[in-house]
């Protein structure tokens, strides 16, 4: 499965052979483009654990996207890190340098503190749940299609989401005022009666799952691209079945209110429960 950048200007997916490689979230202003060299000139903001503020040319995964890059963009993107070398990949236009340049979709990025519209999903119980009502809870959120083939992609956020619920099932507490929602970008084929399935083996109950503390669901087609957008997921169905995508996992406060934002597959359950921590002393 190949990646590059949606025409929309959204994030996608990348290969096996980058995602074996370290990844940093990456924000910053184009200054220039290099078609020739397929790089873009970064005044990049400084990239924790990697390197300080620094403006220096960035070697892009799909350079066809450079007629999309414009001097002054705003951009957000996502820097792969393998021995043989530096790719930067799931670019998102944040700010447009040029007024006249008008991306077809506009990505929103979950920044601290943003309010997550009340978006309703149908989940494997063909039951309505919306954002709303988790209010007054701590709302783990991630994306995920069933058929997904990259390890280090869905499959690795539901065990990770495993691993978080089965942590806060030990804490009674924290698991009274906390819920997950695995949410599907694939609603055609993930149906509530595949969620179920998949969802069951996940936690390990299969059939005898009741999905108390932790639902699987998706958008209706309709608000899917609303839901897409607000949580910077990039979507593109390809020919053979599978979906081109990237990733969007969120640590939504009791407020409502977006707390922490992973854009990436490096987060750990373990950073993910000192989240729900940090939320649970506050409240």
């Amino acid at each position: 499965m190949s990646g590059g950048c949606k025409p929309s200007s959204g994030p996608v997916q990348t290969p096996d052979t980058i995602t074996q490689g370290k990844q940093y979230p990456v924000r910053g202003k184009v200054l220039s483009t290099d078609a020739a060299r397929g790089e873009v000139l970064l005044d990049a903001e400084a990239i924790p654990g990697f390197m300080e503020a620094m403006t220096m040319p960035y070697k892009l995964r799909t350079p066809n996207i450079l007629s999309e890059l414009h001097p002054g963009d705003q951009i957000t993107a996502t820097l792969y890190v393998t021995d043989g070398s530096d790719l930067l990949d799931q670019i998102v236009i944040t700010g447009q340098g040029q007024a006249d340049y008008k991306p077809p979709m506009q990505y929103h990025v979950p920044s601290p503190g943003d309010e997550v519209p009340d978006f309703k999903f149908l989940n494997q119980n063909g039951k309505l749940v919306s954002i709303g009502e988790f209010k007054g809870k701590v709302l783990l959120l991630t994306f995920i299609y069933t058929r997904c083939p990259l390890p280090d992609y869905c499959p690795k956020m539901s065990q990770n989401f495993a691993k978080i619920d089965k942590a806060l099932a030990a804490d009674p507490a924290l698991y009274a005022t906390t819920h997950l929602l695995s949410v599907s970008f694939d609603p055609a084929y993930d149906t509530p009666a595949v969620l179920r399935s998949y969802g069951g083996a996940y936690t390990g109950n299969y059939t005898q799952e009741k999905f108390a503390h932790w639902d699987f669901a998706a958008p209706s087609k309709a608000e899917q691209e609303s839901v897409d957008k607000f949580f910077d997921v990039g979507v593109t169905p390809e020919k053979d079945h599978t979906i081109t995508h990237s990733l969007s996992t969120v640590v939504i406060g009791p407020d409502g209110k977006v707390f922490r934002w992973y854009p990436t597959n490096d987060w750990t359950a373990d950073q993910v429960l000192a989240d729900i921590k940090q939320l649970a002393v506050k409240s």
